[in-house]
């Protein structure tokens, strides 16, 4: 990814997303990491915490499951704080639930079914 990547909320979550099915969580902590730093100060968090879960991944893959323990916590914690008005119909309940299970890819949009 290069550094200077930029996206708009719905790329990144798209992108992410994608990276995420082909199981490729550290590039998907990439473009929530562009997206995290171009984010409004509102919005920081929720990114912060979104680029944490999918580094959360990556350590899991690795083998390192206290990392990954650590990560996805501190993600969920993050994350959690957006559930009163969830931005760009991110499953924020979802999102939670997946860092506390800690299992699987996660779904960053809610389905429309």
């Amino acid at each position: 990814m290069p550094d200077d990547l930029r996206v708009t909320p719905a790329e990144a979550l798209e992108q992410a997303q994608w990276l995420l099915d082909e199981d490729r969580p550290f590039h998907a902590h990439e473009v929530l990491e562009a997206a995290w730093k171009a984010a409004p100060d509102a919005e920081r968090e929720l990114w912060r915490g979104l680029a944490q879960l999918a580094v959360g991944l990556t350590h899991a893959r690795r083998g390192n499951s206290t990392g990954a323990e650590r990560l996805l916590q501190r993600a969920g914690e993050r994350i959690a704080q957006y559930r009163a008005d969830p931005p760009y119909d991110i499953d924020i309940d979802g999102l939670v639930a997946f860092c506390a299970a800690g299992a699987g890819t996660p779904r960053f949009r809610r389905s429309r079914a």
